[in-house]
């Protein structure tokens, strides 16, 4: 059974009837010992009221009272084995007594036998069994007819309670499918049980994230849409450019402003993909996990050495403490690389780039410094903004470096700051990271 409501009633309904059954057996078995209990008690009163003698209208031998019917048969013999009373001859019962009780087969039944001796009597008082469990079984169906009766109506209000009780998890579901493709709003948490609650609260949490990753996917093809104009437009003018070129000097030079501008869109197109991946990546929330600082400045390191080396740039570790923190290496790897990158790129031929690694009681530090020109107090915000560039519209870059930097730092709880290196004199990156992230 799929359904939840269809499962709950077939299991309460069938332990309600399990329940009610064993109950009614119970309750019928306990009657008919009790019953048992009280009419062989009513027979041994009977036997001892008896032994101080019958009364004179008794005493006719072989004579019965003329009753056939009687709840109870009563038969008394003399010690000599006379018999001086009968109360129902058909009984026949036999004349030999088995003293206290007895089961005893006559005329076809089975009887309840209790026989007495006195100084001078033998008395048997005997009950049919067949008529003792008519009786029995009368008293028992009075006792077991309640439950009878309150099993339907506890069955009935279990169904109810069971269809009102999942009556929010059917609002949802309609609320839910209702819904237009577009719609991520939250769903309304009101009225829900406990044990609903944690799962619609969790359902709104994906509708955001879904949010999220709409919304960064509309903005990421937006900016796309604004940015590859003006590069694309420019190519096609070169292009342009270098069909007209008149000689082979022209040419030549139409040609290198042609494999810049493609260089540079590349580029440009790389970066809106780094980009993408890491906003992509904050909204599927992996899970993060330790990493050590120093093989994150290694990796990085390895990757922006080329450049710098072919600029003649002194790039390196200047001091590493071990600190270890709580994130995801591959964005960290890509934090790290794009500070060198804009480091290299912004520094002179012949400067120098610097990595420090600094653990802290509060956590660990992460510093890129370079003796570059560093850059004005009041743009020091504004590069942090997505494709803008510090400078003239002309300069190198795509303006997304520090926005990548600052997206992944902010996946990771770390404050980032930008300000002027006291060292080397050009721009000092600092990244913090929390001790508990």
């Amino acid at each position: 059974m799929k359904s939840l409501r269809a499962r709950l009633l077939w299991f309460l309904l069938a332990a309600i009837l399990l329940a009610a059954g064993t109950q009614a057996f119970v309750a019928y078995r306990t009657v008919l010992n009790e019953a048992d209990e009280i009419f062989d008690y009513h027979m041994q009163q009977m036997a001892l009221s008896l032994r101080a003698g019958l009364p004179p209208s008794a005493a006719v031998s072989g004579l019965s009272d003329g009753e056939e019917n009687f709840e109870f048969v009563v038969q008394v013999w003399t010690i000599d084995g006379q018999r001086i009373f009968e109360s129902a001859a058909q009984a026949a019962l036999p004349q030999r007594a088995v003293l206290g009780f007895s089961n005893v087969r006559a005329r076809g039944t089975t009887y309840r036998v209790f026989s007495l001796q006195s100084r001078t009597l033998v008395i048997q008082v005997a009950q049919d069994m067949a008529a003792r469990r008519h009786m029995a079984g009368t008293l028992a169906l009075r006792t077991v007819g309640p439950i009878g009766l309150a099993a339907p109506l506890l069955m009935l209000v279990v169904w109810w309670v069971v269809s009102r009780s999942l009556a929010p998890v059917a609002r949802v579901r309609g609320q839910v499918a209702a819904r237009q493709a577009d719609d991520l709003s939250p769903v309304s948490e009101s009225g829900l049980p406990e044990e609903v609650r944690p799962l619609v609260h969790e359902l709104n949490l994906l509708f955001e994230r879904v949010r999220r990753a709409f919304e960064a996917q509309k903005h990421f093809v937006a900016d796309a849409a604004h940015e590859l104009r003006s590069p694309l437009a420019a190519l096609k003018l070169q292009v342009q450019g270098l069909k007209r070129a008149p000689d082979e000097a022209a040419r030549e030079l139409a040609v290198n402003r042609l494999a810049a501008g493609i260089d540079r869109a590349t580029r440009l197109v790389e970066q809106m993909l780094a980009l993408a991946r890491q906003e992509a990546s904050a909204t599927a929330e992996m899970p993060p996990e330790a990493v050590e600082l120093q093989e994150v400045a290694r990796l990085a390191l390895s990757d922006a050495i080329a450049v710098a080396q072919a600029r003649r740039i002194d790039i390196g570790i200047a001091a590493a403490d071990a600190a270890r923190v709580r994130g995801r290496p591959e964005a960290l790897r890509t934090l790290l690389r794009n500070l060198l990158d804009n480091a290299v790129k912004y520094t002179p031929e012949g400067g120098r780039v610097d990595i420090r690694i600094a653990s802290q009681a509060g956590g660990a530090e992460l510093v890129v410094e370079d003796s570059g020109p560093g850059l004005p107090v009041e743009e020091r915000e504004r590069v942090l903004d997505r494709f803008y560039r510090a400078g003239e519209p002309q300069a190198p870059g795509s303006g997304l470096g520090l926005a990548i930097v600052k997206s992944i730092a902010d996946q990771h709880g770390a404050t980032l700051d930008i300000g002027r290196s006291e060292s080397l004199r050009g721009l000092r990156v600092s990244v913090r990271f929390p001790s508990d992230f």
